[in-house]
């Protein structure tokens, strides 16, 4: 597909933009008018005009101890001199075991093993993933049903969309999703709880009461190998669960003998108070 030449930003040294696709962006607007980054410094980024704009998202949650700190900067470099890079199939390295250690002490309760990804979209895929081959490994492999939530995010690929719930992000490749899915109803209350304030929504009803009197019941608790949520809801605006939400999904889970798996590519390391939303 051909463009209009791309216009090159005021302010900035030649840069041709017509071989990068940008994702989740009107390309040729954004062409019209770029927007670059060319430094970054603590929570401000640089832009190529001079101008300071604040990182309020960590750059998608992976930034959250800032830009250019130095100490970072220093292990990085020292890792690069020593050793770049090794694969993990049959061969492991030394910083690999000792990262996973510092996660897993992190962690709540008995999540004490670690499988490294290279994105969230890809983390997203491969609990699915686990989850299949879990149910497998113990002889249920006829567990097979997923439950996301409406207005979900989970990443681009294929599984991440399948048990998410944006329309937008579905429409277009909904016969090549995965076939066995269905969603929950979103955590969200709008006109009982249209405002609130730093702490959970106190709903007069089970917002789970559907999940346990339809979804579970038309598949049949043992048909369902996992549930999937964001502790808290991320991508579709920033929602807090109803209170005892989460707790209450956990014993559900428990009942029926389904996995439950916590996306917290958003709401990990930190960001939450706590060191992860599971907390």
């Amino acid at each position: 597909m051909s463009s209009p030449q791309s216009q090159h930003p005021a302010g900035s040294t030649a840069l041709n933009m017509d071989h990068q696709w940008l994702p989740f962006t009107a390309n040729r607007h954004f062409k019209q008018a770029p927007r670059i980054f060319v430094a970054a410094e603590g929570m401000h980024f640089t832009t190529h005009d001079g101008r300071q704009v604040i990182d309020g998202i960590s750059s998608l949650w992976c930034v959250g101890a800032g830009h250019n700190r130095r100490p970072i900067a220093e292990a990085i470099k020292k890792q690069l001199d020593t050793l770049d890079y090794a694969t993990a199939f049959q061969i492991s390295n030394d910083q690999a075991f000792e990262a996973a250690q510092m996660i897993a002490d992190l962690c709540p309760g008995d999540l004490n093993k670690v499988l490294f990804c290279n994105s969230g979209s890809e983390a997203a895929d491969t609990s699915l993933k686990v989850a299949l081959a879990y149910h497998r490994a113990r002889g249920e492999g006829h567990r097979n049903v997923f439950i996301g939530r409406e207005k979900g995010y989970h990443g681009v690929n294929f599984g991440g969309m399948s048990v998410g719930g944006l329309p937008a992000n579905r429409k277009v490749y909904g016969a090549q999703l995965l076939p066995r899915v269905d969603h929950m109803r979103f955590i969200h209350d709008p006109v009982h709880h249209a405002y609130i304030h730093n702490q959970e929504p106190v709903w007069q009803e089970d917002p789970l009461l559907e999940l346990e009197g339809r979804i579970l019941a038309l598949h049949d608790p043992s048909n369902v190998a996992a549930i999937i949520v964001e502790p808290v809801a991320g991508s579709a605006g920033w929602y807090l669960p109803p209170k005892g939400y989460l707790q209450r999904l956990r014993q559900i889970c428990d009942k029926h003998g389904i996995l439950l798996i916590f996306d917290e590519v958003i709401t990990g390391f930190g960001r939450m108070g706590t060191n992860f939303g599971a907390d």
